[in-house]
This record gives structure tokens, sequence and C-alpha cells, in this order.
């Protein structure tokens, strides 16, 4: 057996190995869903978390002590004002203030008459029904 008769025998050859690649490329593409769904769980979480404004003054609005008329009105118009995103609410709350003008701007005031109590008590519960 000489050299000459082992020409036939071809050299290996070389196989194109992708399977690093594809296993790098479906990894990454699993940390990015991983991430969107975390970012996605997490932004959830954190709107569900944040306090609604409108609740809350509405809560103080509801309970508006009545026995200090003057700091009463101007509570009554600030929290009023803060609740007006509908045009019923609104509506009620203009009626209202002209009858709390009698209380602010003045260093003695009296106490609060029944016209404006009711119109207060329409405000509230509207405001209610819209929350």
């Amino acid at each position: 057996m000489n050299a000459d008769e082992l020409r036939d025998i071809k050299p290996l050859l070389e196989i194109p190995d992708y399977s690093y690649t594809i296993f790098i490329v479906l990894a990454s593409f699993m940390v990015l869903i991983i991430f969107t769904l975390l970012f996605i769980l997490g932004k959830r979480l954190w709107e569900t978390r944040k306090v609604n404004m409108r609740k809350v003054y509405f809560e103080r609005l509801k309970t508006v002590d009545w026995s200090n008329s003057k700091k009463a009105a101007y509570e009554v118009t600030f929290f009023g004002r803060a609740l007006c995103n509908e045009l019923r609410i609104e509506e009620i709350y203009n009626q209202l203030l002209p009858l709390l003008e009698r209380y602010k701007y003045k260093k003695e005031v009296p106490e609060v008459d029944e016209e404006t109590k009711r119109a207060y008590n329409l405000l509230v519960h509207v405001v209610d029904e819209s929350i």
C-alpha cells in the first residue's frame, strides 16, 4: 500500500453548527419577553397604588365642619372646584358659590343657613353619583 493508493480518502468536511447562535437568539428573546411582562405588571401595580385625588377631595367635602362657617365656605369652594368635571356638577357648584360668598371675606360671619346647606347636600349627592 502505497501513498498513492490513499488518495481517494477525502478530508473531513466541516459542518456548520448554528446551535450556539440559535440558543443566544432564543435566550435573548425570552429575556426580552420576561422584561416586557415585568414592566407591564409593574406599571399596572404602580397605577393601582396611586391615590385617586377625586375620592380624597370628595371625602373631605363630605366631612366639612359647618361649626366654623367661614372656614367651611372656603373648604367647600376649594373642594367643589376640584371636583367639577361634569356639566351638571359645575352648574350646581356655580349655584352654590353665591350662597357661600356671604360667609367669606368678612371678619364676623353668621351661621350657615338651610338654603346653603341644601345646595351643599345636593352638590355632595351629585358628586357621589359621579364617582
